[in-house]
């Protein structure tokens, strides 16, 4: 079996990807700090892939003798690199934390991958880095920007990726940018578990459903959309997992750092899924609308024909999969993984 490593492996797109990993005949080694995930997401990942062996590493990824240790002990061939901070709004509250994190991180795997001669890498990057969209749908050649300090550390760290590739050819690197995962695994034992108040629409609906919240805020009603609300590519968190899996197997095809949408092509609206998720629990959900929040966009969804052409992958679950999946998760710990 091929190890690869996985930083952030207890987050939420991380723990169901190395599922997924396993479930395809790899090893995964775990490695996460647990600082925006819980202990139990590992005993999770064991029961649902069936292998209580699966390597778990408590420790930061700026923590370089911690990799170098990991790097000796186990034939690590590649590496998936999911670990960082990922909150939009706390971003611009905390911009150095963000800088020092999620670039600092990088830098210190990058090194340690080079001193050990593993250079195959799989980035999590986001559509973030493409800013307000110019065109739809979104392909990879899309112009680049950033409207806050996190989606500066994607791109930023794209670029440094790029950099890296062009000044040596043994890196192989996938920087999956990808839109809005949502869902979780159908035994409902893993999935999105947010600190404190939820930023994403899924798990804010989902919450408002059990009790934790006493309603949803909409923010803005008059898009130039359908309904008046905003549009987003939502993808299952399943089908994102699938697409790491892909970009590991086909990574040997890559030349350079490759940036690779990962989507469905398609957009549904906040009362597209409102009303998805009030027809799977049979009753009305309390909405409010609020004034647009700044940076907020009408319209953005992906062109994912690359991913298709490139790693043979294609979303394949629908979005009443997306709301049921995403209910059951939060039917079954309503509280999280607390």
């Amino acid at each position: 079996m091929e190890t690869i490593l996985v930083t952030g492996g207890t987050g939420y797109i991380g723990s169901h990807t190395v599922v997924a990993l396993r479930e395809s005949g790899f090893q995964p080694v775990i490695f996460d700090n647990l600082s925006n995930s819980s202990r139990e997401v590992v005993a999770r990942i064991r029961e649902l892939a069936k292998d209580p062996e699966i390597p778990f590493i408590e420790a930061d990824v700026r923590d370089q003798n911690a990799l170098d240790a990991i790097f000796r002990q186990f034939p690590i061939k590649s590496v998936i690199h999911f670990a960082g901070y990922k909150a939009v709004g706390e971003s611009s509250e905390i911009p150095l934390e963000y800088y020092k994190n999620n670039l600092g991180s990088t830098l210190v795997l990058l090194d340690t991958m080079k001193r050990h001669r593993c250079f195959k890498l799989v980035f999590s990057s986001s559509a973030t880095v493409y800013g307000s969209p110019v065109a739809l749908p979104i392909s990879e050649d899309h112009p680049l920007s950033a409207t806050n300090p996190y989606g500066r550390t994607k791109l930023y760290t794209e670029e440094i990726l790029r950099d890296l590739a062009a000044s040596d050819s043994n890196w192989k690197i996938a920087l999956l940018r990808y839109f809005n995962p949502v869902g979780a695994h159908p035994s409902g034992r893993i999935g999105e578990s947010p600190n404190g108040r939820p930023n994403n629409l899924f798990p804010s609906i989902t919450q408002c459903i059990v009790g934790k919240m006493p309603e949803l805020l909409i923010f803005g009603k008059d898009y130039p959309t359908p309904d008046g609300t905003g549009v987003r590519d939502y993808l299952h968190v399943c089908d994102l997992a699938a697409g790491h899996v892909s970009a590991i197997q086909r990574i040997n095809q890559l030349d350079g750092a490759v940036p690779i949408n990962l989507g469905t092509g398609s957009g549904y609206s906040v009362l597209d899924i409102v009303k998805s998720f009030e027809k799977i629990v049979g009753r009305p959900i309390p909405c409010t609308f609020q004034d647009r929040r700044h940076g907020d966009v009408a319209e953005c969804y992906a062109d994912p024909s690359l991913a298709y052409s490139i790693l043979g992958w294609k979303a394949q679950r629908t979005l009443e999969e997306m709301c049921s999946d995403g209910w059951n998760w939060q039917k079954q710990n309503p509280a999280g993984f607390e």
